[in-house]
């Protein structure tokens, strides 16, 4: 069977539907590439993408992506709850079909040596194809965001993998192989972005919280209510029904309820299949034989 891998570039930009427009038509137009699903947020100020193709296919149409987002999306006057360094912020690929993670590492870095040579476009290594184990983590590669990327990258440890220097108005991305991740919001009935906040550092793992999970707080301001955005980078490790309930038990003590949650981008079935193991008791349930879906594709 032919090779297939899944790329899900996140854009710093979610209010303007015109780049938007033509990110979507960008991977549309890349031959042996499917675009699966994209969705934007006008509070987050970003938009996610997730196409899978072949290889070459996926390369050339992240670039071309990269190639309009540099050009069109300027961080000197972008605004959103999201923590971003970017224009196109993060590039991660995933193994689908007949890919190995070591497939995807050399992806990644044949995408950042030609986002340098090409568009002067600097990119950081991460997760598995970290340059160093301190490297992997986003979160620690994005902290101080655009603003203030020009003086990190001076310092020990920083310098970005491929490059020399942030561009302008467009920044930095990171760039790496990954397994699948769910980005996972839940919406709580309070303007008080301090209850989200204290929830997030709570949960996440690198507070002592639920493993593989990073979490912030942030404010939907057209909805005036505070969410909990979360990144499960493992949901085997900890399911979307235990995070969901972690974060019902320590809204109630703030006397907040959840009013709703996100998935944003697509989720493994298997993630919604835990789920419904849990919440509706099935015994001896076996996903295998007993989802519908799952037993014609046998």
């Amino acid at each position: 069977m032919a090779k297939l891998v899944e790329c899900i570039p996140n854009f710093s930009e979610g209010r303007n539907d015109e780049i938007i427009g033509e990110l979507a038509d960008a991977v549309k137009a890349a031959p042996g590439v499917m675009l699966l699903d994209y969705s934007s947020d006008v509070n987050h100020n970003r938009s996610v993408f997730t196409m899978a193709g072949s290889p070459e296919g996926i390369l050339e149409a992240v670039f071309q992506c990269a190639k309009i987002a540099i050009e069109k999306i300027d961080l000197t006057h972008h605004t959103g709850e999201h923590p971003r360094m970017g224009a196109i912020d993060v590039i991660p690929f995933v193994p689908l079909r007949d890919m190995t993670m070591d497939e995807c590492v050399a992806m990644s870095k044949t995408l950042g040596q030609r986002l340098w040579d090409e568009l002067d476009f600097p990119t950081f290594l991460y997760e598995e194809s970290a340059s160093a184990p301190a490297r992997r983590n986003l979160a620690t590669l994005r902290k101080g965001q655009f603003e203030k990327m020009a003086e990190k990258i001076k310092k020990p440890g920083f310098a970005p993998d491929y490059g020399d220097r942030i561009h302008p108005t467009a920044g930095i991305a990171a760039c790496g192989a990954r397994m699948p991740l769910i980005a996972f919001n839940v919406n709580l009935n309070t303007s008080d972005l301090t209850v989200a906040d204290r929830i997030a550092k709570i949960i996440r793992e690198s507070n002592g919280g639920l493993k593989s999970v990073k979490a912030l707080g942030v404010m939907l301001h057209d909805r005036n209510i505070a969410q909990v955005s979360i990144n499960m980078t493992d949901y085997t490790q900890a399911p979307l029904y235990r995070v969901l309930e972690l974060i019902k038990a320590e809204a109630a003590g703030y006397g907040v309820t959840v009013t709703g949650t996100e998935i944003i981008g697509l989720t493994p079935m298997d993630a919604l299949i835990g789920c419904a193991r849990h919440y509706l008791m099935i015994e001896n349930f076996n996903p295998k034989t007993q989802v519908l879906e799952n037993y014609l594709l046998k």
